[in-house]
Parts: C-alpha cells; sequence; structure tokens
C-alpha cells in the first residue's frame, strides 16, 4: 500500500529549489495557475477593503514593500532567478483592520492591517512583518500548499480504494479514512509551521538587504509574543513563541552578513561558502 502511494505522488509535478535556504520543493502547479487564482482572490478582496486615511502610514508602507521588492529582485537577478522576477507585480496596501496581521498573495500582492501597526511601532519592524510576507510569495509557500493538499487527497483515495479492495468492511474502512484524515490534518500544520520558519528566515535576510537591521526582529516578535497571537497545539499553523525567537536569534548572524545600512554594492557569502552578488544601486 505505501508503495504504491509512494510512486503515485514521486511520479507529480516538478522539483524546484527555494531561494536563499536552497530547500527544495515539488510542486504539481504552475505558476500561471498560482497566479490566476491569486489574482482573482485579491482583486475580489480590495473590492471589499477600505485602504486607510492614514497617508503618513501608507506612505511608509509602500516605502518599505518597494525598498524590499528591490533588493529582493535584485538578489533574484544576480543568483540565478531572474526567470522569477516576472512573476511579481508588487503592490502595498495598508487597510482598515484592527486586526494584528498582514498577508501576501502570490505575485506580490500584499495587505498589511492598521492594528498590526501598534505592534510594529516603526519602520524597520515592519520591514520585518513585509520581508516574512515577500518570502512566502517568493517561497512559493501557497503554490506548495496546493501542491500537498492534491497529494493528501490522492493518499486518501488510494488509501480508500485499497481498504475497499481489501475486503474490509464499512466500519474499518470508516476508520482508516478518519486516521488518514486526522494524520494529513497533522502533517498540514507541521507543513505550515515549517513554511512560516522558513519564511522567518527568508525574510529576515530579505529585511537585511534592504537595509534594515535584522535585530529588529527580536523586539518585534517579542512584542507579538505579549500581545499573545500564537498556539502552541499540534495543529497550529505556526511556530510557538518561544521557538521562533530562539530561531530567530539563530539566524541573526547569517543575517548580518547580508546587512547594508547604506543600501550599496556589496558581496556575501552563504553558509555553505559560495558568494552571493547583491546590490541595490540602480
Amino acid at each position: 500500500m505505501l508503495v504504491v502511494l509512494t510512486a503515485i505522488l514521486a511520479s507529480c509535478g516538478t522539483t524546484t529549489q527555494v531561494p536563499v535556504t536552497g530547500r527544495k520543493q515539488r510542486l504539481v502547479v504552475s505558476d500561471e495557475q498560482v497566479m490566476s487564482l491569486s489574482n482573482q482572490e485579491y482583486q475580489s478582496y480590495m473590492k471589499t477593503a477600505k485602504l486607510s486615511t492614514n497617508a503618513a502610514n501608507t506612505a511608509m508602507v509602500k516605502r518599505c514593500g518597494q525598498r524590499l521588492a528591490t533588493a529582493v529582485e535584485t538578489y533574484l537577478r544576480n543568483n540565478g532567478y531572474a526567470n522569477e522576477i516576472a512573476n511579481y507585480k508588487w503592490e502595498f496596501n495598508l487597510v482598515q483592520n484592527n486586526q494584528v496581521n498582514a498577508f501576501c498573495m502570490p505575485g506580490g500582492k500584499i495587505v498589511v492591517y492598521e492594528g498590526i501597526l501598534p505592534v510594529t511601532q516603526d519602520e524597520a519592524s515592519l520591514a520585518i512583518v513585509l520581508g516574512h510576507e515577500i518570502a512566502h510569495a517568493v517561497a512559493k509557500h501557497s503554490a506548495e500548499r496546493i501542491s500537498n493538499d492534491q497529494k493528501q487527497q490522492t493518499a486518501v483515495s488510494v488509501l480508500g480504494g485499497v481498504a475497499s479492495v481489501a475486503g474490509m468492511g464499512p466500519n474499518t474502512s470508516s476508520i482508516v479514512s478518519s486516521v488518514v484524515g486526522l494524520g494529513t490534518k497533522a502533517f498540514t500544520s507541521g507543513f505550515s509551521r515549517s513554511q512560516e520558519s522558513e519564511a522567518d528566515h527568508i525574510g529576515l535576510i530579505f529585511a537585511a538587504m534592504a537595509g534594515y537591521d535584522p535585530e529588529n526582529a527580536l523586539s518585534f516578535w517579542q512584542r507579538m509574543a505579549a500581545a499573545g497571537n500564537s498556539s502552541n497545539s499540534i495543529f497550529s499553523d505556526h511556530p510557538s513563541d518561544e521557538k521562533r525567537i530562539k530561531q530567530i536569534q539563530g539566524w541573526i548572524p547569517e543575517a548580518k552578513k547580508y546587512y547594508n545600512p547604506g543600501n550599496t554594492s556589496t558581496t556575501t557569502p552563504t553558509t555553505s561558502g559560495k558568494t552571493l552578488r547583491y546590490s541595490t544601486k540602480k
């Protein structure tokens, strides 16, 4: 049963590599498919959202976002991902919503809720939030989740078919389906937590590339922890506050290698010893 299932899942999709971390991922949906869905959802959302009337905060979100986008595109161009740049049509919007949140749609459509600004407090901490959201887009986490969902549907279908062919009774078959469903839910949550951690990691480096001190991430996430926005449940889709802050502490030395307050040309090494070209100078 496991051999058949593994063979089916292994034959699907194409393998890509996540920028910065180098993690390999297998996607069963194309960029075109994801962008089409993303644009539809984004346009639908923006029709109902109310843009912030605070001109200064709106300008800060757009300025910070564009600074990050420029740094990210420069990194992609200089490190073998130039063909990915065409996927991004950057938009940064501040909307009237008291939730402590922000989100990014594939293709670089980023929305910041006004409710998060009292926690970010300044542009440098806002850059940590926007870097995290941009990282989700660059790492193709949405495409990965869609691919994961499709693989899970295949798994449940295959296991259900095997149970039927094997002559299992309806009660046993139901138990198999329940166990598989519970297992895939736990896997999805763990999968989401790993994506959130990866976005923290990549976003920290993106912020540093754009000239924002990555050490701002520690005080920001400590304030987020004080706001009580996370859960330690096995089905939580975000890392615990304690784990998140500890991971960020570990990544800061790496991010510092990319930190360039003057936002000028520089060359920085990766942890693997390779040299990455990075410049934001036009």
